[in-house]
């Protein structure tokens, strides 16, 4: 037994040998070029994001010479009335009073020496946008509602809570919620459906009752406008607040759905496709959450007041984004007449701000009031270019706050 235990303790140890030093047998030599390289990982560079509003010379507007620089005086005058106190803005207003009778030469020097041109740009880089149209409407109404008066106006309810978290969130500066109190909550406000449908408590809060449900859905769309009451009496309302919903556009969602081409899909093919098909009226107008509530404008007024606050004039005033262009400033608009190629060069007031206009090359341009207006603004959805003038020593917006105002929202609902 001694013998055997020696014997397997010498196979133990001559096995464990074996495994510690196995014979080694050297691989085939592999040519360097033979191994394949492994290609580098790409690097995606960042997706450039221009400027907003570069600095450009005279030459570079569109028409500017030809310009009739005196049709858009008065407009200009009336966004000093709202910005003569800034500083920026304070020498070239003061300098409006020496210039009482103004030829086109006089106010072409007047804005080349005050004022320095930016175009506005993509953040792509792209310099054109979409430019549409928005009007003062005229609807039929009472103060009291009947058979034919049946769809309330609402003035601003008691239970809409605007909260501004800017103290707390520098960034939401001028970005205001809307909601309303449920308990210890605050939740979103009632949207469209539920104010139709009498859930909101707005009963007292109606200012005038009208007989269009879609002219009414128009006239939040446009933002203010003219009500007719029986007799010889007009009414003028304008924009009061809204429901805090974002707005939506019916007439693409026609066209999603197949209901309406898109050639067709213009304010007056909205209204022509609801009177063919008014059952199903309610439920599209409801897509749209978004709810506007007015006031009561004084009558003598010559135009509707823009978010800037002062009166818009026909053909001279557009709505913007306040985030890139500033309220009030002076803007060269290229583009062309409503579905037409002729050429539509103009000096316009940044005056007003609305639900759908967002992005830096984007404006809506006011008509005016009436049936007329109507049509320009309703077939407007023309391609433009914009040029911002501001007051030499004026630092423009990069990326501003969010601005809130009234305004229209594009043509075509």
């Amino acid at each position: 037994m001694k013998n055997l235990l020696a014997l397997l303790f010498t196979l133990a140890v001559s096995a464990c040998a074996t495994l510690e030093k196995p014979t080694a047998v050297p691989p085939p030599a592999v040519p360097p070029q033979a191994i394949p390289a492994i290609p580098p990982v790409p690097v995606v560079p960042p997706t450039p994001v221009a400027p907003p509003l570069q600095s450009v010379g005279w030459e570079a507007l569109a028409g500017w010479q030809d310009e009739d620089l005196a049709a858009a005086w008065d407009a200009f005058k009336q966004s000093c009335v709202a910005l003569q106190k800034q500083p920026a803005w304070q020498a070239p207003c003061a300098a409006t009073l020496e210039i009482p009778s103004p030829s086109n030469a006089a106010l072409r020097e007047f804005f080349e020496q005050y004022f320095i041109p930016y175009q506005a740009t993509q953040p792509d880089g792209g310099s054109e946008g979409l430019i549409t149209g928005y009007y003062e409407p005229l609807l039929n109404g009472s103060r009291t509602p009947s058979k034919r008066f049946r769809y309330p106006l609402y003035g601003l309810p008691d239970d809409l809570l605007i909260v501004d978290l800017s103290s707390v969130y520098p960034e939401l500066k001028n970005m205001r919620l809307r909601g309303r109190i449920d308990g210890r909550r605050v939740v979103p406000y009632y949207n469209r459906a539920e104010i139709d449908n009498g859930v909101a408590p707005l009963k007292g809060k109606e200012l005038y009752w009208v007989d269009d449900a879609v002219e009414l859905f128009f006239l939040q769309i446009q933002g203010s406008g003219k009500i007719a009451l029986p007799g010889s009496e007009t009414m003028r309302v304008g924009y009061a607040d809204q429901n805090g919903y974002p707005y939506k556009s019916i007439g693409k969602a026609l066209v999603e759905r197949g209901d309406l081409p898109l050639e067709k899909a213009s304010m007056q093919g909205i209204k022509d496709w609801g009177k063919q098909n008014p059952d199903k009226l309610p439920e599209l107008l409801n897509l749209n959450a978004s709810y506007v509530f007015f006031r009561e404008l004084p009558n003598n007024l010559p135009g509707p007041l823009g978010a800037l606050g002062v009166p818009l004039t026909a053909g001279r005033s557009i709505a913007v984004d306040p985030r890139h262009i500033p309220l009030g400033a002076p803007v060269f608009l290229s583009t062309t007449w409503p579905n037409s190629a002729k050429p539509l060069n103009r000096l316009m007031l940044a005056q007003d701000t609305g639900g759908a206009i967002r992005g830096v090359v984007r404006a809506d341009f006011f008509w005016g009031f009436g049936k007329d207006a109507g049509k320009q603004a309703g077939s407007m959805k023309q391609s433009g270019k914009m040029w911002v003038l501001l007051p030499k020593g004026y630092t423009p917006p990069q990326n501003g706050a969010t601005g809130n105002g009234q305004g229209g929202n594009g043509n075509g609902g």
